[in-house]
C-alpha cells in the first residue's frame, strides 16, 4: 500500500480566491481522511449506550485542525509507511487528544461552553454523558493501536502504546493538566509555564511526530531529529495559542478567549509580552524546521507546519 501523501495542487490565483498553499490542501486531505477513519472507528450504535457513542462522535468527528494527525501521517510518509497502519494512528492519537478536550472543558476544571464553534460536549448532553465520553475515547485510542491491523509486528504496536501512555499520562498530559489547574496559586516564571506546556501539550505532539519513525522503525538519528524538531513545534504552538488567547477573535477561534488573564495563570504573553512572545515563537519555528535538513525536500510540508504554527490566525 502506498504511504499516505496528500495531493499537492498547482498554486496561482483564480479571479480574488487566495491560492491554495500545499500545507492548506494537505490539511484539508488530513482532515479528511481522519474523518472518514473515525467515522469508520466511532460507529453509532444503538440501545441504551447509544448517547455514549453519540457524545463520542460529536467530540471527534467534523472539528478542529487536526495537527496531531497531520504529523503523524507527515513523519510516517518520510518511511514509506502504508497509508492504513498511519491513518489507524493519526485516528487514536485524534480521539486520545478530543478526549482531553472534553475533560478540560467540564465545570470542574476549566467550565467551558464553546469549542470548535459550538456548544462543549457537557452542554450539548450532560456532565455524567461527557465524562464517560471522554473515558471512552481514551481507552478507544489504545485499543486501535493495539489491533493488528495498526502494524504487523507486536513489538511496534506495544511501542506505539507505551509510547502514547507516557505521553498523556501523569508525568505527561495529565500531570500537566493538574499543574495548570494550580497555576493560578503557584509562583510560575517563564520555565515553570514551559514545563507545564511540554507536559500538558508538547508530549502529544512529541508523539505524534515521533509516531511515523515508530511505524517504520528508522534510524535513531531520525527519530532524534523528529523529536527535536516535535519539541520546538509544541513550545511554538503553545506561545501561539497564549497569543491568540490575548488577541484573538472568539468568533474565529471558536472558544472563550482570556480566561487565563481573567484567573490570574502566568502565560508566555504575561511573562514576556506580546512582542518578546512573537519573537520567541517565530524564533522555535526556525529552529524547528532546521531540525528537519537530514530529510531533504521530502519534509518540506513539516516545514511549513512549523510556519504555520505561528502565523495561524485560528
Amino acid at each position: 500500500m502506498a504511504p499516505f501523501r496528500p495531493n499537492r495542487p498547482t498554486l496561482g490565483k483564480v479571479k480574488d480566491t487566495p491560492a491554495v498553499t500545499p500545507l492548506q490542501d494537505a490539511l484539508t486531505a488530513t482532515s479528511k481522511a481522519v474523518n472518514d477513519e473515525l467515522d469508520q472507528l466511532l460507529p453509532p450504535v444503538d440501545g441504551p449506550e447509544g448517547p455514549l457513542h453519540d457524545a463520542m462522535r460529536y467530540a471527534s468527528l467534523d472539528g478542529g485542525k487536526r495537527l496531531r494527525p497531520f504529523f503523524v501521517l507527515q513523519t510516517a510518509a518520510l518511511f514509506n509507511v502504508a497509508e492504513q497502519a498511519a491513518l489507524r494512528v493519526a485516528a487514536a492519537i485524534e480521539m486520545l487528544h478530543c478526549y482531553s478536550l472534553v475533560h478540560d472543558d467540564l465545570p470542574a476544571m476549566d467550565d467551558d461552553d464553546l469549542r470548535r464553534g459550538r456548544p462543549t460536549v457537557h452542554r450539548q448532553f450532560d456532565e455524567a454523558t461527557a465524562i464517560l465520553a471522554g473515558d471512552a475515547l481514551l481507552t478507544k485510542a489504545f485499543e486501535v493501536l493495539a489491533g493488528p491491523a495498526t502494524h504487523s509486528d507486536p513489538q511496534v504496536r506495544c511501542e506505539l502504546v507505551w509510547e502514547l501512555a507516557t505521553a498523556a499520562g501523569g508525568h505527561g498530559m495529565v500531570g500537566g493538566q493538574m499543574v495548570d489547574l494550580r497555576a493560578s496559586s503557584l509562583e510560575m516564571d517563564v520555565q515553570a509555564v514551559t514545563r507545564l506546556q511540554q507536559m500538558k501539550t508538547g508530549r502529544l505532539i512529541d508523539f505524534s511526530c515521533e509516531a511515523g519513525a515508530v511505524l517504520g522503525k528508522a534510524p535513531h538519528q531520525q527519530r532524534i531529529a523528529l523529536k527535536a524538531y516535535a519539541h520546538d513545534v509544541g513550545l511554538a504552538f503553545q506561545i501561539a495559542d497564549d497569543l491568540l488567547d490575548v488577541l484573538g477573535d472568539p468568533n474565529q477561534v471558536g472558544k472563550g478567549l482570556r480566561k487565563d488573564a481573567e484567573a490570574g495563570k502566568a502565560t508566555f504573553v504575561s511573562l514576556l509580552g506580546v512582542e518578546r512572545a512573537q519573537d520567541q515563537a517565530a524564533m522555535l519555528s526556525r529552529q524547528a524546521a532546521a531540525h528537519l535538513d537530514c530529510f531533504d525536500e521530502k519534509a518540506d510540508l513539516l516545514r511549513d507546519a512549523a510556519r504555520f504554527v505561528v502565523e495561524r490566525s485560528l
